[in-house]
């Protein structure tokens, strides 16, 4: 019996940046997860990340990443993911530059 398919987001790093991104519903790179297209067909998500897959120019290892809806957007299920949404791991740049 195959498990039942749970949310997804597509996310990679920005190519020239290195930051995390998820793939919006109108096509666009954002770095909230709270803007990112969260799909509940899991053919749907197969098609949105051959798509993400198709644009190497602008992102590098693109994957669908356990999602769930939240109050203000989708938000990570997975510790991994919730780390990527914080930014680099240092204080010197990226979203972490005003903690």
């Amino acid at each position: 019996m195959s498990r039942a398919f749970k949310p997804k987001v597509v996310t990679a790093n920005a190519l020239l940046e290195g930051d995390a991104v998820w793939l919006t519903i109108d096509d666009r790179w954002t770095r909230d997860i709270a803007e990112a297209e969260l799909m509940t067909d899991e053919a749907h998500a197969d098609l949105r990340l051959l798509e993400a897959l198709s644009r190497q120019s602008e992102i590098a290892g693109a994957y669908l990443a356990d999602a769930a809806a939240g109050a203000n957007g989708p938000q990570p299920t997975h510790f991994r993911e919730a780390f990527r949404t914080r930014g680099p791991s240092n204080y010197a740049h990226g979203k972490q530059v005003d903690l």
